[in-house]
């Protein structure tokens, strides 16, 4: 008897919500962010309205003898930057041959189970390359953060105050002491320039974030190497617990900020710029799901026209910022 659509259509479900979790243990960024409660899960609606905090409410009067006038002048802090939402959608398939050729609900019940995985697997790394090096092909309208040269992504490699992307709709230029990230240049030189560099960006985001410190450093395979290759004994890394959670990948600290490597860093953004290192102030930065559209399936069915059965994986997602001055970024330190 063959295994009936609902059921099979059930099981997904289950199943998707066990490599749904794997598959965000293996992006650092995402990982981070649900761990934090900081990946939110709204309805819908035609665009995602974040607000942000982007210039000061009021001014201050000094009162020396007590009968100055107070100055009244103030703004309104709170502006909303526009996202807007990126949908995509995978399908998963079993043709009648294959159920067929593997007798047994259970046989077909691993078939789909793998195909699953797989899916899950290929939106992880689709979603992690948009993200970090805005390259997709396929999820163009899922924002970047790669905003070297002629890229429109969140974090340029111009000098803090002298940037020119629009963030949410929001132009940078409008806003420079909060609405444009910090950058340094390690100029090719990481041996004699490279923590003192990263030392540096730590201290400028520091005076500019209004809330919280880096705690998350997404670090190129090479910069990442060469900065091991610095701290020789001085070496810090994360708990055994931590550790045992990152499944075995390496762990160094920066600062108290937790670095990981991501192969999708170390790229070269133009005009000879290397994207090599992220500073992320988590308290900052949001990844939102329509809670309709978190790894939905679809109910199962046949596909007309063909002897085969699918369903559909339903994904609405994007990222937002309440501030850009508490992020940064570190160029050119491959070498």
């Amino acid at each position: 008897m063959a295994l009936q659509p609902d059921i099979l259509a059930s099981t997904l479900r289950i199943l998707r919500d066990k490599y749904v979790d794997n598959t965000f243990k293996s992006i650092p960024l995402i990982e981070n962010m649900e761990s934090l409660g900081l990946v939110e899960k709204v309805d819908g609606g035609s665009k995602i309205n974040h607000p942000v905090v982007l210039t000061d409410h009021s001014s201050l009067t000094q009162l020396s003898s007590g009968y100055e006038s107070v100055n009244l002048a103030v703004k309104d802090p709170l502006r909303t930057a526009e996202h807007n939402w990126c949908d995509f959608v995978a399908p998963i398939v079993l043709t009648r041959k294959e159920e067929l050729s593997n007798k047994g609900e259970r046989a077909k019940v691993r078939i789909l189970e793998a195909r699953l995985k797989q899916t899950i697997g290929m939106v992880k790394r689709e979603v992690e390359k948009q993200l970090l090096q805005g390259n997709s092909g396929i999820l163009t309208e899922l924002e970047t953060l790669n905003g070297l040269d002629a890229n429109t992504g969140w974090f340029e490699e111009l000098a803090f105050g002298s940037q020119t992307n629009t963030v949410g709709g929001i132009a940078k230029s409008s806003y420079p002491e909060s609405w444009q990230n910090q950058v340094r240049d390690v100029g090719g030189a990481f041996s004699t320039d490279g923590i003192s560099k990263m030392q540096q960006l730590i201290i400028d985001v520091q005076q500019y974030a209004p809330e919280g410190d880096v705690d998350l450093i997404l670090a190129s395979p090479l910069s990442y190497g060469l900065y091991k290759d610095q701290l020789q004994l001085q070496e810090r890394y994360t708990s055994a617990t931590e550790q045992r959670n990152m499944a075995g990948r390496l762990g160094l600290e920066f600062n108290g900020a937790r670095m990981y490597i991501s192969p999708n860093l170390g790229y070269d953004g133009g005009a000879g710029t290397k994207m090599s290192m992220m500073f992320l102030n988590s308290k900052l930065f949001n990844i939102y799901f329509d809670k309709d559209a978190y790894f939905e399936m679809s109910p199962m069915e046949k596909v007309s026209g063909y002897v085969a059965m699918s369903c559909e994986m339903l994904v609405r997602m994007q990222i937002a910022s309440s501030n850009l001055s508490g992020h940064g970024i570190i160029v050119n330190a491959e070498s």
